[in-house]
């Protein structure tokens, strides 16, 4: 099949986060105002700066049965249980070529992209720890395949059938969103019909947190966990971790309506670019991200009058948040005066490679119901934030046709910005 630019549309979404183990309870966390960060109780996080973080709301051992979690890192987990949900929403019970399909999904029709930023750091660290304490016999069979940053990836195409391709893309924290993009492009050119994709994350380990600690990156408000990420507040000090995975189901529009599908909206595209500025700093003025903006604009038919929320990245930093802030005025200029801005990681954290998966399940949502998430423990607003960011409750969203970002940015100077469509 050689044809192109064909319309995506979301047809199925899968959660699992620290305010809900599904995307219902994510949503519902969210419009709540929830704050999913805790203390961390384990004695191996003790004499860390850093002692708090937005854990998983349920456990996966809860839900995978243990001779499956066991093969697995706790990412990989995590991305399984939300592409099950997003798979069976979009109305498919097997895998693809299975009976029960009834031939609703062809296996070399169907791709996944699952991304990682970290992969199986976790497992890593801890094989490492059985090498040095228990011994080489001891360090498990499957500690490659389970670190593999692909992982998580390779598990869900075997889970669903993949034949199309299955991918990883890795650009840190907008891993994720750069994967939904890349799914889109996969049925937009062609080579599928139907791309499982979104982005997991599982680092709260020790080592991770130390290091991110030492860099100054994360907040150590340890004494108020629910209140230590607060995006565009004039204290803000640093991001807080979060766990969890986000997985969307993309299908070209043809193909959701032979089979007629529920549709949430429609995935206009993505833009995409780099600051070259520095490896963890983001550019002050939001340069790159404006590129990225640009991007998005000059290969779609979205206009600037028709965005009425974005799903910020906003990940508590004194300097992203700002320069998110101004790359969308440089762009959009006084079209920002009148889109809803939502900082979902005051509640969730920030999933680093889960991020973009996690949000995009969040705009597609807002979209979806019309509503824009509040963004929490915003006490005192930054003079230098100017931009609507909703705050203290959930916030209805206009009628008609409505466009919504979905912006993700990651060390290395990468970002991704998604675009969305009400249908």
């Amino acid at each position: 099949m050689n044809s192109t630019n064909r319309t995506v549309v979301v047809t199925g979404i899968g959660a699992t986060t620290p305010l809900g183990g599904d995307s219902a309870s994510t949503w519902e966390g969210l419009l709540a105002g929830r704050s999913g960060v805790a203390a961390l109780e384990d004695e191996r996080f003790a004499d860390l700066p850093v002692r708090i973080a937005a854990s998983a709301a349920v456990d996966p051992s809860e839900i995978l049965p243990r001779p499956v979690a066991r093969k697995l890192d706790r990412s990989a987990q995590f991305a399984l249980i939300a592409a099950r949900e997003a798979w069976a929403d979009a109305g498919f019970t097997g895998a693809a070529g299975a009976e029960e399909n009834a031939g609703a999904v062809r296996p070399e029709r169907l791709g996944a992209v699952i991304a990682s930023g970290i992969g199986g750091v976790t497992t890593l660290l801890d094989q490492y720890d059985v090498l040095k304490e228990k011994g080489v016999r001891r360090v498990s069979p499957h500690t490659v395949p389970m670190l593999m940053p692909n992982s998580p990836s390779a598990n869900v195409g075997l889970e669903v059938g993949a034949r199309a391709g299955v991918h990883t893309p890795v650009s840190a924290c907008a891993s994720g969103a750069e994967a939904i993009g890349y799914a889109v492009e996969m049925i937009r050119t062609g080579r599928a019909d139907v791309v499982v994709a979104g982005g997991t994350e599982a680092a709260i380990h020790p080592l991770p947190i130390a290091a991110f600690g030492n860099m100054m990156a994360m907040s150590k408000d340890n004494d108020d966990p629910q209140g230590a990420s607060r995006p565009y507040d004039a204290s803000r000090n640093g991001f807080v971790l979060g766990e969890g995975a986000g997985v969307v189901v993309l299908e070209s529009a043809e193909h959701a309506a032979a089979r007629n599908a529920k549709v949430y909206c429609e995935v206009l595209g993505q833009g995409i670019s780099a600051d070259s500025h520095h490896i963890t700093q983001p550019e002050p003025e939001g340069r790159g991200i404006a590129d990225a903006l640009r991007n998005l604009l000059d290969s779609t038919d979205l206009k600037p009058s028709e965005v009425a929320h974005i799903n910020a990245h906003a990940t508590s930093t004194p300097l992203g948040d700002v320069a998110e802030i101004k790359a969308l005025r440089k762009v959009f200029g006084d079209d920002v005066d009148h889109m809803a801005v939502s900082a979902t990681k005051s509640m969730t954290g920030h999933l680093l490679g889960g991020a973009g998966g996690v949000e995009t399940v969040a705009t597609v949502l807002a979209l979806y119901h019309r509503t824009a998430p509040p963004t929490i423990n915003i006490g005192n607003l930054d003079p230098e934030v100017d931009a609507d960011v909703v705050r203290g409750e959930a916030r209805p969203l206009p009628e008609g046709t409505i466009a919504a970002l979905n912006n993700s940015f990651g060390f290395g100077g990468h970002n991704v910005v998604l675009a969305f469509r009400t249908v």
